[in-house]
């Protein structure tokens, strides 16, 4: 870590992500246990068994992946900046097929099963969060990995990224608490109050994917953990203020 961050926070940080990723791991192991076990595994046919497809690849895509693609900028604080946005597009990239899986056999399993879609706030706030991450995606690409806009756009768009790319991430974990929630009514509303095993299962997951984000968060906003700027964003900063402040390059 970079020597200007407090000692403490110096010695917490890899404790912090290892958290992290424990947490997020434990996430989607529980996510496949609870589709695997208890509604009856995994399969490619239109049936349930597709359907349980679509909370794996959204906990695995959408929460886990997405928040260690945020997390990169962090993790590898002193690494050429070129390589950690590759890393981090590469990362969305895969959270990003990972969860057009998700989708296709959702509505693939509805399909078949005759069952309306996109009728509730789930699904309401999961197709909302999915058509914003490759919105997110695309643009970062194209003002960031491959940039094809001005100094003075990546400049001004950079912070809003920032923000959006954390704002997706909280999507994605409130989307998927829904889902969690309205597949237990359709699953086990009878038994539920009952403190059955699946509802309790289902239940930490929810706890688990919430500590996820708090961690995240967390990571990723505390001033000591964040990226020291390098030449490249320097360049940024003094171009914005040149065209925003009437100044020079040169000037301090």
């Amino acid at each position: 870590m970079d020597e200007t961050a407090p000692r403490p926070a110096r010695s917490v940080f890899p404790w912090l992500v290892g958290a992290s990723q424990v947490v997020g791991l434990a996430a989607v192991v529980l996510t496949g246990v609870w589709m695997g076990h208890f509604q009856g595994g995994f399969a490619w046919d239109g049936s349930a068994r597709e359907f349980n497809l679509h909370p794996l690849c959204m906990v695995l895509g959408l929460v886990f992946l997405q928040g260690d693609a945020i997390l990169v900028y962090r993790v590898f604080r002193n690494e050429a900046k070129r390589n950690v946005k590759m890393l981090h597009g590469i990362i969305h990239l895969l959270a990003l097929i990972i969860s057009i899986i998700g989708f296709v056999a959702v509505f693939d399993s509805h399909r078949a099963a005759k069952i309306p879609d996109m009728y509730s706030l789930h699904s309401w706030c999961g197709m909302a969060t999915l058509v914003l991450f490759c919105i997110q995606w695309v643009m970062g690409l194209m003002f960031f990995l491959f940039p094809v806009a001005s100094s003075w756009l990546r400049a001004s768009y950079l912070p809003i990224h920032g923000f959006c790319g954390l704002m997706l991430l909280v999507m994605a974990i409130g989307s998927s608490l829904l889902g969690i929630t309205e597949k237990l009514l359709f699953s086990i509303m009878s038994t539920y109050s009952l403190f059955t095993p699946e509802g309790v299962l289902a239940n930490v997951l929810g706890l688990l994917l919430l500590l996820f984000g708090v961690l995240l968060c967390y990571l990723t906003t505390r001033e000591e953990y964040r990226r020291p700027p390098n030449p490249e964003e320097e360049s940024l900063s003094i171009h914005f203020k040149t065209l925003t402040e009437g100044g020079s390059p040169t000037t301090p």
